[in-house]
């Protein structure tokens, strides 16, 4: 979901004031126990402040605003109903409660106070949701009156004005008063000069896409000089999947269409997570690496251990990947033979065969519980491949790839599992299935998106699903 940097401003805004709110509960938790504890006819011993369990306030006060956020809590809040506001506080604090549940026991801090612990989080989400409620009552008394609301022309064509308030929707034009349509095509940009000093405007919106570049600059000239916002919708670009973003390459603006994910601490964590899970991987399954090395050398002597085969890497640039062999020494050879004699399973470039005659029994058997896999670790700590992503096809596939939107999945690090392998390995056979897989797993791209592959991965391998 794309914001504006005043929605993103609001949003952190109220981050602060709610971990601000989170703190405040479990400080009157803590100061209520007494009391609750004398209430109950029940000793007091210890210390009763919060200050004995502060590690909560260390998980709850920073990690609330986060996760709510997740959960959408801060967006839209002029349209959220109740129901909607209480159904995203209940989903946000049961991960928090699970969160310190978790560390509580990691760290085995005995001196957890559950009363702290239950009325803390019950005044968390009595505040929270006064304040969401309080919020949503002054945004929209707020944009009742003109006042309240921001002044802003649009200029362009008829047409674009329309199609510009169309597409942005009511949940944006309501809080603006529209002073003015002003039709760029056929009045002068002197009357835009005139209109701008009789009317109190913030920002003045260019919906450009018939406009002449040449008037629309004369436009922006005329706004810069008296110091008003000039936006411009940059929908003379058609992109249906590219994401807009402003970037400088040097001190030269640049408008970015990316159609990737943008590099973010999401991505870092990304990158960190496969150069450590790489090698505690091979770390812990090194004595599986001997037992395939061995089985490899006794099953079919004549061959290496390990197969190595050039494979497209991120925006097609060639690596060598590196597998357990678990076919004859000459498998590549005999691959011509093997799809006239056999066909192919898989519609498209990729060639998949259940029950390939160039796989000897122990490769078989590698190759069922995904062993065959293990020395791709190594691409991954070298950086060529990534714990998750599309999977990485021979050169030869790809320069065979029938549609030009196939060398999308390529935009990415190939990585060893995706949604592909974490479904149930090899129950696709159209090729265009599988790219679109790949697809939506690139637009919809999240660092928990990547951990929910993983944890699906584990049983397809452990059970062997669908592996060939």
């Amino acid at each position: 979901m794309f914001l504006s940097r005043k929605d993103s401003f609001t949003i952190q805004t109220l981050q602060l004031a709610d971990a601000f709110l989170v703190w405040l509960a479990f400080w009157t938790a803590g100061e209520l126990r007494p009391l609750l504890l004398e209430l109950s006819h029940r000793s007091i011993s210890g210390n009763n402040e919060i200050s004995t369990m502060s590690w909560v306030l260390y998980i709850a006060v920073p990690f609330t605003p986060l996760v709510l956020e997740r959960f959408g809590f801060y967006h839209r809040i002029r349209q959220k109903m109740p129901r909607q506001a209480i159904s995203q506080l209940l989903k946000g604090l049961l991960v928090i409660g699970l969160l310190i549940g978790m560390f509580s026991l990691l760290a085995k801090l005995v001196d957890a106070r559950r009363l702290i612990l239950g009325f803390g989080l019950l005044f968390v989400f009595l505040l929270l949701f006064v304040r969401d409620r309080l919020t949503r009552i002054w945004m929209k008394n707020r944009m009742s009156s003109e006042q309240g609301r921001e002044q802003v022309i649009i200029a362009g064509t008829p047409e674009e004005v329309e199609a510009l308030i169309a597409d942005v929707g009511p949940d944006i034009t309501s809080d603006w008063n529209v002073v003015e349509r002003f039709d760029l095509a056929n009045r002068p940009v002197k009357d835009l000069y005139e209109l701008l000093k009789a009317k109190s405007v913030g920002r003045v919106l260019f919906a450009t896409k018939n406009s002449e570049f040449e008037k629309v600059a004369r436009a922006v000239e005329a706004c810069e000089l008296q110091g008003v916002e000039a936006w411009i919708a940059a929908s003379f670009i058609r992109s249906q999947i590219a994401r807009p973003a402003f970037d400088a390459v040097g001190s030269k603006p640049m408008l970015v269409l990316r159609s990737t994910p943008e590099l973010s601490w999401e991505l870092m964590c990304k990158g960190l997570m496969d150069l450590v899970g790489s090698a505690l991987f091979i770390i812990a399954t090194s004595p599986l690496w001997v037992v395939a090395a061995i089985g490899i050398k006794i099953s079919s002597p004549e061959g290496p251990i390990f197969f190595s085969q050039m494979r497209a890497g991120r925006y097609g640039k060639p690596f060598k990947m590196w597998k357990f062999r678990t076919m004859v020494p000459n498998a590549e050879q005999l691959l011509q033979k093997t799809k006239d004699d056999h066909g192919n399973q898989m519609e498209g470039p990729v060639f998949k065969l259940d029950r390939d005659p160039r796989i000897f029994p122990f490769g078989a058997f590698l190759r069922k519980f995904s062993i065959d896999e293990f020395p791709q670790f190594i691409n991954v700590f070298a950086g060529d491949m990534s714990l998750v992503g599309p999977r990485p096809l021979p050169l030869y596939e790809v320069e065979a790839f029938g549609e030009m939107s196939h060398r999308r999945r390529l935009s990415v690090k190939p990585g060893i599992t995706c949604e592909w392998q974490a479904g149930g390995r090899n129950k696709i056979t159209s090729f265009d299935e599988w790219v679109k897989m790949d697809l939506r797993y690139i637009d919809n791209w999240s660092l928990g998106l990547d951990i929910r592959i993983l944890l699906k991965t584990i049983p397809a391998v452990l059970f062997g699903h669908g592996a060939k």
